[in-house]
């Protein structure tokens, strides 16, 4: 099956079996692997992208529903102001560890700086649970995004 994908602002034609999830199209055909495969279930948020500007499971997404979508990777989060400011804050902070799920983690919070750009404590909480670390530094997490919340207020 052939479709067209607008992956970080480019057009892509991708030759794809049906059924075949989006994950394994932006790692394996594309090449791009900062998306990060976890569970295979939708479970720990690892290969979040976002499509259309929401945090999305792509592990369970499949290449035809996203097709005319725009789809956005870790690789060009940072274009995004969101994404600039989840950046810095986890730089500022040191909030990775062994790294494996950070790029999951960082797509989830730029979505809820998109949504919500002053999130509470428990804002955060409930917008990030089903986000796994196993490094357990969901301190650190939070404390990143409120940071990035202060870095998009000025």
């Amino acid at each position: 099956m052939s479709l067209k994908l607008k992956l970080n602002g480019v057009d892509r034609d991708i030759d794809a079996e049906p059924g075949t999830p989006l994950l394994w199209v932006i790692r394996d055909e594309l090449k791009m692997t900062g998306t990060k495969f976890g569970c295979g279930v939708a479970s720990c948020g690892a290969c979040t992208v976002h499509v259309d500007g929401f945090p999305t499971r792509s592990c369970q997404t499949y290449i035809e529903d996203v097709e005319g979508a725009e789809i956005t990777t870790i690789e060009a989060i940072g274009d995004t102001r969101e994404g600039a400011a989840i950046q810095q804050a986890w730089e500022e902070l040191d909030v990775v560890q062994c790294g494996y799920c950070q790029s999951g983690q960082i797509m989830s919070a730029v979505g809820l700086l998109t949504e919500n750009p002053k999130p509470s404590v428990e804002d955060i909480h409930d917008f990030m649970d089903g986000n796994a670390c196993r490094c357990a530094t969901y301190q650190r997490i939070r404390a990143g995004i409120q940071r990035a919340s202060e870095i998009l207020e000025g």
